[in-house]
């Protein structure tokens, strides 16, 4: 006796019971809990001086996980919106949106699906860069990295 849940949301949290009638024993009932906890993002600060490279991991506490079986992307936070820098479908090669002009040829995935800047400039400064893997078409995980630019 099993209950599939699908499309598993936070309302579906609460208590579930199973309950049938036997004989002669009467009626047999167990309950659960379920706990359904919504997707947490993470949040790090990075420090680089000016004119260096840096390297953003995409999930920093998963570094043991191969990310290259799910879909991801990596953004960057501008004037209150979020502008699409690296597409990567699931074992495949990566795809750059290098409309911006801010970052074009300055970013590169590297192992591990880390985002790499080079060389880093003052405008990078305070920037936000957040990458979301799709786990499944309804469970992305995030993490996002403020940048600190230091000069010379």
């Amino acid at each position: 006796w099993a209950l599939r849940l699908k499309n598993i949301t936070v309302s579906l949290s609460g208590q579930y019971e199973c309950s049938f009638a036997t004989y002669p024993y009467g009626t047999k009932a167990a309950s659960i809990l379920l706990i359904v906890k919504a997707d947490e993002e993470q949040h790090y600060l990075k420090e680089v001086r000016l004119n260096q490279t840096l390297e953003i991991p995409c999930l920093e506490d998963k570094t043991s996980e191969d990310l290259s079986n799910y879909p991801l992307k990596w953004l960057v936070g501008e004037n209150g919106g979020k502008e699409e820098l690296v597409t990567k479908e699931a074992s495949s090669p990566a795809v750059y949106r290098n409309g911006s002009t801010l970052y074009g040829q300055r970013v590169h995935l590297g192992l591990n699906n880390a985002l790499k800047i080079s060389p880093t400039k003052i405008m990078d400064d305070g920037r936000v860069f957040s990458c979301h893997v799709m786990y499944h078409p309804e469970r992305v995980r995030k993490s996002s990295t403020t940048v600190k630019v230091f000069g010379e």
